[in-house]
C-alpha cells in the first residue's frame, strides 16, 4: 500500500549547495539597475564594483587595512590565484578533509610540484588543526562544502604566526564567524550563502599577505588573470574595483540586491541566525530518527549551510543506490531539488541550510524525506 504523502509543501524546493536559493525577496525586476552595455570601466560600472567591496566589508566586519579584491573564476579562481601567487616563499602545509581541500593538495603538489607536508582527515573528521605548524604557509577550508565539516573557532592558529594563512571560506562566509586576524587570504564566490550567480570571486588579503606580494616574486611564470603586483607593487586598483578581467555586470547586480538585503535584516548576526535555525531542524529531525545521521562525526564541527548526511539503517545494502532513489523521488515530487551527496563523497545527502533558505521550507521538506525513505525500504522489502 502507498504511503501517505504530506500535505506540507515547501514554497521553494531549492536546497542545492551551489548555485544556491536566491534570498527570498529576489525577483528579476530587482536588477533593472543593472548598467548592461557599459563599460565595467566606466564611472557607473567602477561606482558597482565598488559599492559591491564596500558592502562585503561592512557586512563581514573585514577590516579597514585588509583589502577586498572581485576576481576571476569564482572560489576556485581566488583560490588558485593566492596560491600561484604566495606559495613558494617558504615551506607550506596543505589541509584537507573534503574533496575541494583535496584539490588544492592536488595543484600545490603536482602542478606548483612543491614539497608540501601533507594532512588529510576521511570524510566526517578533521584535521588536528592545532596540530598545524602555522610557521609554514597553510592552506585549508573553513566549511568543507563537500563533507558537512567545518572548522569549530580558530583559536588554535596562532596570533604571532611567521606562516600565512590561506582559506577557502566558500560555504563559510556570510554564515560563520570567520577570525580576520587569524586569516591572511580568505576566498569565497557570491553563489553560496548570497544566492548569488556563478564565476566571480572574492580574494580577502590581510597586510601580512599583500607584504608577502610585493617582497616574494615565485620560481613559476604567473598567467595574467594571476597577476596582483606591477614593479613590486600591489597593483591597488584590483582591490577597487579595477577587475583583471570583464565582469558580468548583471551578476554584479545581483550580488548587490543580496547584500542589500542582508544589511535589510540585520547583517551577519541575522545571516547566521537563519543558517543555524535551518540546520538545527535537520539536526532536530535526525537526532529523533535511527536510519538516517550527519555525515560529520564530532557536533562542534558539523556545518550550518552544507549540512551532509548518511543513511545507517542496516536494512539498505547499496547506499548509493538509496540515497539516489530517496533524492530522486524529492526531486519528482519537487520537494527538494540538487541534494543529492557530492560525487566524490559518501553516499547521502546534502542540503544547503545557508541564509537564503528559508527555516519554514526546511521543515516542510523532512516529512517528506520521512515518506521518501519509508517508501524506498518499502521498495528494498518487496524487492527481497
Amino acid at each position: 500500500m502507498a504511503l501517505t504523502t504530506p500535505a506540507t509543501r515547501p514554497a521553494n524546493p531549492r536546497f542545492s549547495s551551489g548555485p544556491c536559493a536566491k534570498p527570498p525577496v529576489w525577483t528579476l525586476d530587482k536588477l533593472a539597475d543593472a548598467p548592461l552595455g557599459r563599460s565595467h570601466r566606466a564611472a557607473i560600472g567602477k561606482a558597482k564594483l565598488a559599492a559591491a567591496i564596500d558592502q562585503t566589508r561592512e557586512i563581514l566586519g573585514v577590516p579597514a587595512d585588509y583589502r577586498i579584491g572581485i576576481v576571476p573564476a569564482s572560489d576556485t579562481g581566488a583560490v588558485e590565484m593566492a596560491m600561484w601567487s604566495l606559495l613558494g616563499a617558504r615551506p607550506c602545509t596543505m589541509v584537507a578533509w573534503e574533496s575541494f581541500g583535496a584539490g588544492w593538495v592536488s595543484d600545490v603538489v603536482k602542478q606548483l610540484k612543491l614539497d608540501a607536508t601533507v594532512l588529510n582527515a576521511d570524510y566526517g573528521q578533521i584535521v588536528d588543526m592545532g596540530a598545524v605548524d602555522y610557521d609554514t604557509d597553510v592552506v585549508f577550508t573553513w566549511n568543507g562544502t563537500t563533507s558537512g565539516v567545518k572548522m569549530p573557532h580558530g583559536d588554535m592558529i596562532p596570533a604571532n604566526r611567521a606562516g600565512l594563512t590561506i582559506c577557502d571560506a566558500t560555504s563559510a562566509a556570510f554564515a560563520q564567524d570567520l577570525p580576520w586576524d587569524k586569516l591572511d587570504v580568505t576566498t569565497f564566490s557570491w553563489q553560496k550563502v548570497m544566492g548569488g550567480e556563478a564565476a566571480h570571486g572574492m580574494l580577502i588579503l590581510s597586510p601580512r599577505a599583500v607584504e608577502r606580494l610585493e617582497s616574494y616574486t615565485p620560481a613559476w611564470p604567473l598567467p595574467k588573470i594571476f597577476r596582483m603586483t606591477k614593479g613590486g607593487k600591489l597593483i591597488e586598483g584590483i582591490f577597487k574595483g579595477e577587475t583583471i578581467n570583464t565582469p558580468s555586470m548583471l551578476a554584479v547586480e545581483d550580488y548587490l540586491v543580496a547584500l542589500d538585503w542582508a544589511k535589510s535584516i540585520g547583517g551577519l548576526p541575522a545571516l547566521m541566525a537563519r543558517a543555524n535555525a535551518n540546520a538545527q531542524a535537520i539536526l532536530d529531525f535526525c537526532a529523533s530518527r535511527d536510519w538516517i545521521d550527519n555525515l560529520a562525526e564530532d557536533p562542534a564541527t558539523r556545518s550550518n549551510t552544507s549540512v551532509c548526511l548518511k543513511f545507517t539503517d542496516p536494512r539498505i545494502t547499496d547506499g548509493v543506490a538509496f540515497a539516489k532513489a530517496v533524492a530522486k523521488r524529492l526531486e519528482g515530487e519537487g520537494i527538494a531539488l540538487d541534494i543529492g551527496a557530492y560525487r566524490d563523497a559518501p553516499a547521502g545527502l546534502r542540503i544547503w541550510c545557508g541564509a537564503t533558505v528559508e527555516t519554514a521550507d526546511i521543515e516542510a521538506m523532512l516529512p517528506w524525506l520521512d515518506w521518501a525513505f519509508e517508501t524506498e525500504i518499502a521498495a528494498l522489502s518487496a524487492a527481497a
